[in-house]
């Protein structure tokens, strides 16, 4: 039998018809996994990943790659349930005027976790910004890989992973954590510069509260395992705790000022003119003639820097030693500082991972680093020595060897031992190193030398108590003071406090062209 003849008229959709279907997918992508599951975002106290980009960056500059872009997997149901942009937003914008590129996972889709077309939205926008030389921001809410998709999706870990590596050190990366983040998800942002957490809505863990009772029997909420404040105090993995997430996203727009667009590049200059204020005769009365007595080096950092400009990087972890940025004279530079109000400023474990990281990252993008010195010395213990004090020290002095950016260090008070070393001494390549008159610089303090040089001494006397006394004066007058130091060369100049802010401008100008060049080597092997 002869075919019938099809006599139905396919009428092509005209333009309007395409614009209108445009015009609906792009509504369709703003409701990722749809108004019910954002609502159920809004209840918990989080926002959806487009009102935190709206929030970031500047008004009317986003531009998003990849919006239509859908899974691929066809197993477990999957083929009957699909999203526009699959679970994350990507593209790039600007913030205070520069260039960033940024991906938001979105938690209303598949709890957003990462496919591999979620991953390749992720790992182009990566791409661009190494290529284009821009800052990288990651704004984290994802169940983790997704399931279904088995090995493709750790797969695109993987690849997120490998991408932080080559771009570290070549442009900043920034990630904040706004929900779980969980298993292999916890990496990428271990990578990057800077992690910011949100208290009460974010946490992460390499294996939930669940795994750990099962394998440990410890029984421990997801908020003390892995919360805000469990990792800004106690494991250092996040640099900044925030209240919530508007509070969060301020803090990257701050971080992102001290900072250059990628290591070829310098920091933004803010306009400064110089006033009478630069002599500060504040700084006189800061440290107390009691050299025992615990003073805030906060106070003093205050007052050298431009006023209200010092940002505090990881403020509630190894508190006995302060890092961060601010501005002198309208020029970023990284603060590194002993605290003497906490543990009297000893080194240790901790303040020595934290002092390095923070060094290196400073050194990767040109930014100066100062130094405020008053250290008695590394912390004793069999604690200590059994986790490894001698080769998390070391960190901190292979930090500052390796830095090639201008480095000053002022010493306000003690500089003991081979912490006197560590801290951006002379002889690990400090251009610029100044000293208080009340300046300690020795190899201990006053006491436990005398107990040790004098011993015989103050053994045989007559009167042991009197002796001691009388041979920590002798030893304090002779070498606990910053001359001897000066003599040497250690010291370029001894000044007076109220001057250090005039003369940090005047060195810090001075070293602005400085050029340093490391051996040449493919890299260098710190002790981690």
């Amino acid at each position: 039998m002869a075919k019938q003849l099809d006599t139905r008229i396919y009428t092509m959709p005209t333009n309007k018809e395409k614009f209108d279907l445009l015009a609906k997918k792009n509504e369709e992508t703003l409701v990722g996994g749809g108004q019910k599951r954002i609502d159920a975002q809004h209840n918990k106290g989080k926002l959806t990943a487009r009102e935190r980009i709206q929030l970031l960056l500047d008004e009317g500059t986003f531009e998003e790659i990849g919006k239509f872009v859908m899974h691929r997997c066809n197993d477990f149901g999957l083929d009957k349930e699909y999203y526009l942009g699959d679970g994350v937003v990507t593209g790039y914008g600007t913030v205070n005027g520069r260039l960033i590129y940024v991906f938001s996972q979105d938690f209303t889709v598949f709890g957003g976790s990462l496919s591999e077309t979620h991953a390749e939205k992720i790992v182009k926008i990566m791409d661009l910004a190494m290529k284009n030389g821009a800052p990288v921001i990651g704004l984290n809410d994802s169940g983790g890989a997704r399931i279904q998709e088995g090995v493709v999706s750790l797969g695109g870990y993987a690849d997120i992973f490998y991408r932080n590596t080559m771009a570290s050190g070549v442009v900043p990366q920034i990630s904040a954590i706004m929900g779980p983040c969980a298993g292999g998800a916890v990496y990428s942002p271990a990578i990057t510069d800077f992690v910011l957490m949100v208290e009460n809505t974010s946490y992460m863990f390499v294996t939930g509260p669940n795994v750990v009772k099962t394998v440990t029997q410890e029984e421990v909420s997801a908020e003390d395992l892995g919360g805000a404040s469990t990792h800004s105090t106690k494991s250092g993995v996040t640099h900044f705790a925030c209240a919530n997430e508007v509070e969060c996203i301020d803090h990257i727009k701050k971080l992102l000022g001290y900072m250059p667009q990628n290591c070829e590049e310098n920091a933004p200059i803010h306009p400064y003119e110089a006033t009478k204020e630069e002599v500060v005769e504040a700084l006189n009365d800061i440290v107390p003639d009691n050299p025992n007595q615990p003073y805030d080096m906060r106070d003093v950092v205050d007052l050298i820097v431009d006023s209200e400009s010092f940002l505090e990087v990881h403020k509630n972890y190894a508190e006995n030693i302060v890092v961060g940025f601010a501005r002198l004279a309208g020029r970023s530079i990284g603060i590194v500082g002993n605290q003497p109000s906490a543990l009297a400023g000893v080194l240790d474990i901790d303040s020595s991972k934290k002092g390095a990281r923070f060094v290196r990252f400073c050194d990767c993008f040109n930014v100066p680093l100062l130094v405020l010195e008053d250290v008695p010395g590394f912390l004793p213990g069999t604690d200590q020595e059994w986790n490894g004090i001698i080769a998390n020290g070391a960190k901190l002095l292979y930090a500052f060897s390796e830095a090639t950016v201008p480095r000053v260090t002022v010493i306000t008070r003690k500089a003991y031992g081979g912490a006197y070393d560590v801290m951006n001494s002379k002889h690990i390549g400090a251009d610029m190193n100044f000293a208080w008159p009340n300046a300690e610089i020795a190899v201990m303090g006053a006491k436990g030398a005398s107990e040790i040089i004098f011993k015989r001494e103050i053994a045989q006397s007559e009167d042991p108590e009197a002796k001691l006394q009388e041979k920590i004066d002798e030893y304090t007058s002779k070498f606990a003071n910053p001359y001897r130091a000066a003599h040497r060369g250690y010291v370029d100049e001894v000044i007076l406090p109220q001057d250090t802010r005039i003369k940090l401008i005047k060195a810090f100008k001075m070293l602005e062209n400085k050029v340093d060049t490391l051996p040449r080597k493919k890299h260098g092997n710190i002790p981690l």
